[in-house]
């Protein structure tokens, strides 16, 4: 589901809630060691997303959030904040090439540059709780 969430709407805050699950509590996340990654930079994406960078001359970049559930991947444009709430069961990570990852929704892409090894950890760490929730999904 791609969803503008620059405004506080509580119907759509349920939504994504029923989706993805609600955030992580701060000790949670303390186990995790994190669930936000690092600014990652898109090098392509799906038309719907690619159209919404095109209108600012910003570079084209997102982060993720992990959730109980799935992953919210967020980007700016034009002053607006947009999200691609993906729930474990409809996500699919690549590793493409050495520095890079996309990942799919149905329809949606997004191809991530990184040759940092932190955004390796942060991918090994939602294939690793996509993994443990996928034994609910059998």
């Amino acid at each position: 589901m791609l969803a503008n969430v620059s405004y506080n709407n509580k119907a759509q805050r349920e939504s994504i809630d029923d989706l993805v699950g609600k955030p992580f509590t701060l000790l949670q996340r303390i186990k995790l060691g994190g669930v936000g990654s690092p600014k990652l930079h898109v090098k392509s994406c799906s038309k719907e997303i690619d159209s919404l960078f095109v209108l600012d001359h910003n570079a084209n970049s997102c982060n993720i959030e992990l959730r109980p559930n799935g992953i919210i991947l967020r980007f700016r444009s034009l002053l607006e904040t947009y999200a691609l709430i993906i729930p474990y069961y409809k996500l699919t990570v690549f590793k493409g090439t050495a520095d890079g990852y996309s990942v799919h929704m149905e329809h949606h892409n997004v191809n991530i540059e990184s040759k940092s090894e932190t955004v390796r950890n942060f991918f090994k760490k939602i294939q690793r709780l996509k993994a443990e929730i996928s034994k609910d999904y059998i």
